[in-house]
């Protein structure tokens, strides 16, 4: 009998995030309320800055920014935000942590959800991944659909799908 397997997991395309944040950053050059200001996003390796005069324009950029990447296919939740910090001139700047892979005790909670469903498939945790093997394809697309219904905070995506 064959088995099919995908797995769950939780990655950034760094060269899509790379070129929303391009995108937005054209977007606010260009438009007239940020004229004169020194709004701005920084992209690092493991976490993103943004620069706003006042929280209002903070509010306006992360608007931006989130509908660029979604646009381009990266989930917001792929972003962990901490508080918004007072900067020089009386700018206000927030990191924002770059989230790549399924912590521990989130994979845990997936596997518990998985068991919980009574669908006949298992799953193991592997590294910051959770492998989904099952007989029918069907159940598979049962787990998918699960996670797509239950949020988790996490931005997942459904990789390597295989038939043995």
């Amino acid at each position: 009998m064959s088995q099919s397997s995908f797995d769950i997991v939780s990655k950034i395309d760094g060269q899509e995030l790379k070129n929303a944040v391009q995108m937005a950053t054209k977007e606010i050059i260009g438009r007239f309320d940020f004229k004169g200001l020194d709004c701005q996003y920084t992209l690092e390796e493991e976490k993103l800055v943004v620069l706003a005069a006042d929280d209002f324009k903070r509010k306006a950029m992360l608007d931006i920014l989130y509908t660029k990447m979604t646009k381009r296919g990266i989930s917001p939740k792929a972003l962990e935000p901490k508080d918004p910090e007072q900067a020089s001139k009386g700018y206000l700047r927030q990191e924002f942590k770059l989230l790549a892979g399924i912590p521990v005790d989130k994979a845990k909670e997936m596997v518990k959800m998985i068991k919980a469903s009574g669908v006949k498939v298992q799953a193991q945790i592997q590294d910051q991944q959770v492998r989904v093997t099952g007989k029918d394809k069907d159940d598979l697309q049962q787990i998918i659909a699960l996670f797509r219904e239950n949020d988790l905070g996490l931005a997942l995506q459904f990789t390597n799908y295989r038939t043995t």
